[in-house]
């Protein structure tokens, strides 16, 4: 990877239109990358919450009535039958069936795989982040010059 200063010194080089066109592609991919970490942040703490119920599920007894979301805002009634074993959602629509202790185990290692994965999207976003203030910073100074014919 090149020294900021490197790069300051190879985009300079680059037209007033170059360093706008070069800005809005950084901006683009570092707007990606923001959403990206939000929706990592969003699954593992929708993880962390079933890892919370699973938890609390497994100090209750069978035949508790509870209340069963069936959406973010919709519950039914229900009765706890089996705390031995739960279903869980794999993703696109697919449930497996697996023991309590498995399921906590699953939802574990996502809420893991999740936050590696945030942290490094957090260094790569951090880098376009630099890239796209080092451009700024470089378009900025040839718009001052007195040289330059695209001036907005």
């Amino acid at each position: 990877m090149a020294t900021p200063a490197a790069m300051v010194e190879e985009i300079s080089k680059l037209s007033v239109e170059q360093l706008r066109q070069v800005k809005e592609q950084v901006d683009g991919e570092v707007s990606v990358l923001q959403d990206s970490l939000n929706n990592i942040r969003t699954a593992a703490n929708r993880f962390e919450m079933a890892s919370k119920s699973l938890n609390m599920l497994s100090t209750q007894p069978a035949g508790k009535k509870m209340l069963v979301p069936l959406t973010a805002s919709l519950y039914a009634s229900g009765t706890l039958a089996n705390t031995d074993h739960v279903l869980v959602d794999v993703g696109t629509g697919y449930f497996i069936e697996k023991s309590l202790p498995e399921g906590k185990d699953y939802c574990e290692r996502k809420i893991k795989f999740l936050k590696e994965n945030h942290q490094k999207l957090v260094e790569v976003a951090s880098g376009k982040q630099n890239a796209a203030e080092q451009i700024s910073m470089v378009l900025q100074a040839k718009m001052r010059q007195p040289s330059s014919p695209q001036r907005s």
